[in-house]
């Protein structure tokens, strides 16, 4: 940190006193200055410690009161009052001075020259802009491995971290590609009402606008060349020291290469993903953790996997899910598996980015999907996990509830969901026609397809089944005779009721499939 009054008297070799003012020993000194002009302060820009012999002091405590106050007046932080030259005290005008405006005083000793105090402040402030230099230079550092491992997003929130700020991005538009921070609306706000006005179309340009709670917002043009990629919007409570205009100009330089990759090298990129993926998925640890590592994963990673179905063409749908994934701050790896689209990312962000995928995707491919999320393992066993979002999502395109759990999925929704309509269509036909059959040519309106359903939901207790179904219980004893003689199955046997069971599942499960596409 920089050098203050309070360090100063504290420097061994020194020798400095503290004598007055002790309330403003905590201020920055940039500057140390000797000068014996009777009045310094038009030569003066603040922030300046003055030393002085006293030559011009001053011989009353008022003319060494007016003395002070022009210094305060001026912005300087100190007085170091040398006591070898002129005076071998500090003057009591002056110290009642300092005492009386919070200004601090410093004896200086007379074997202390003043250029072993300028020698002393100046290699502080060196000191202290290396500090700075090398806290950008870890920062760059920082930015780039953010970049490398997610893109814009992941860039913006290392951006508003390190300055403490809330960042956006948005494209020439207003559209917003990247945002982090707590006051995300209020800074969009800014940039809408005119803060890009007057920015043009050339790179690298800023302006600075207030808002109406004291912050500052700091604007930037990003692009490459005379071509204008969109905007980075930075809001802060004060005004950029220039390490963070720095850090800022770095972030708007990695931003527009960012944007500005070719859509061959995304592709390229896209295409090391599912080489990855499907590396990974058929090896398990055996993949380079380098490789890993580029993505954002190690092999001690916690993940789970989303599979969605029904997304169409398979090239339209990787294409959307890297927009849509590209929006959001987290690593990934994706690949098609079968007919279905896998993605895998972080275990502790699934609950937040599954959803939100799946209905950004749905609607950027303008088709409703089947989703499913797999159960959390390390990143070797991930094959396990995409195999159970899998049978998820096949059995949540069956359903109302479009975005499914496997660790959710009951038992016979488990069976049956991983198969496709004709599946289930065969297999209720298979046991179940000859009841519809029966049913369409005696006009009883499928009683024996809902006889069948109420005993076995009810454990072949007919006089309960035939309660539920507000029918005699001899009606409803010769319905199952009726069911049992067109099956030829003996309806106590426990097989032959699961069998049934399986076949009414799969035709419930085929029914709200055609509710759900229609």
């Amino acid at each position: 940190m920089a050098i203050t009054v309070r360090r100063l008297s504290q420097h061994n070799k020194l020798g400095l006193t503290l004598v007055a003012g002790l309330d403003g020993a905590d201020r920055l000194i940039t500057w140390a200055h000797a000068i014996e002009l009777a009045d310094p302060a038009p030569w003066l820009s603040g922030g300046e410690l003055i030393m002085t012999t006293g030559l011009n002091i001053g011989s009353t405590q008022e003319e060494q009161f007016n003395y002070v106050a022009s210094l305060v007046q001026a912005g300087s932080v100190a007085l170091a009052f040398d006591t070898g030259t002129t005076f071998s005290d500090v003057p009591d005008g002056i110290r009642a001075a300092g005492e009386s405006l919070g200004f601090p005083i410093l004896k200086v000793p007379a074997s202390t020259p003043f250029i072993a105090i300028t020698r002393a402040v100046i290699d502080d402030l060196t000191a202290d802009q290396l500090r700075s230099v090398q806290k950008v230079v870890d920062q760059q550092g920082t930015f780039a491995r953010a970049t490398l491992r997610g893109g814009v997003p992941a860039l913006v929130q290392a951006l508003a971290r390190a300055l403490s700020s809330t960042v956006l991005v948005v494209d020439t538009e207003h559209r917003v590609l990247a945002q982090y921070g707590t006051a995300t609306a209020r800074l969009l706000t800014s940039v809408l009402e005119g803060g890009t006005h007057g920015l043009g179309r050339q790179r690298q340009t800023s302006r600075v606008v207030g808002d109406d709670d004291g912050g500052y917002c700091m604007i930037q043009s990003v692009g490459a060349s005379q071509e204008l990629f969109g905007y980075l919007a930075v809001r802060l409570h004060g005004p950029m020291s220039p390490s963070d205009r720095l850090l800022t100009a770095h972030a708007v330089s990695l931003i527009s290469i960012e944007l500005a990759k070719p859509a061959e090298l995304v592709e390229a990129e896209q295409r090391l993903r599912t080489s990855v993926t499907r590396l990974l998925l058929e090896f398990g640890d055996t993949v380079d953790s380098s490789l890993l590592r580029y993505f954002g994963f190690d092999t001690a990673s916690t993940v789970s996997a989303l599979a969605f179905t029904d997304i169409g063409a398979l090239l339209p749908a990787e294409r959307q899910a890297n927009q849509v994934l590209g929006t959001e701050q987290v690593p990934y790896l994706m690949s098609t598996v079968d007919a279905e689209l896998v993605v895998i990312i972080p275990t502790d962000v699934v609950d937040v980015v599954g959803p939100r995928l799946n209905h950004r995707l749905g609607a950027q491919l303008q088709r409703p999907l089947g989703a499913g999320v797999g159960r959390p393992v390390t990143l070797p066993d991930v094959a396990l996990s995409v195999r159970q979002a899998v049978t998820a999502a096949r059995a949540a395109r069956l359903q109302t509830q479009r975005y499914v759990e496997f660790a959710k999925l009951g038992t016979f929704t488990l069976l049956l969901g991983a198969q496709s309509p004709s599946d289930l269509l065969a297999l209720s036909d298979s046991l179940l026609a000859v009841l519809d059959d029966y049913d369409r040519s005696h006009a009883t309106g499928g009683h024996l397809v809902t006889t069948l359903t109420a005993f076995l939901e009810h454990n072949g207790q007919t006089e309960v089944a035939a309660a539920h179904l507000s029918v005699h219980r001899h009606t409803m004893r010769n319905r199952i005779q009726k069911i049992a003689e067109l099956l030829d199955r003996d309806l106590d046997s426990a097989h032959v009721r699961a069998d049934l069971w399986l076949a009414l599942q799969a035709r419930q499960l085929l029914a709200t499939q055609v509710t759900v596409m229609s």
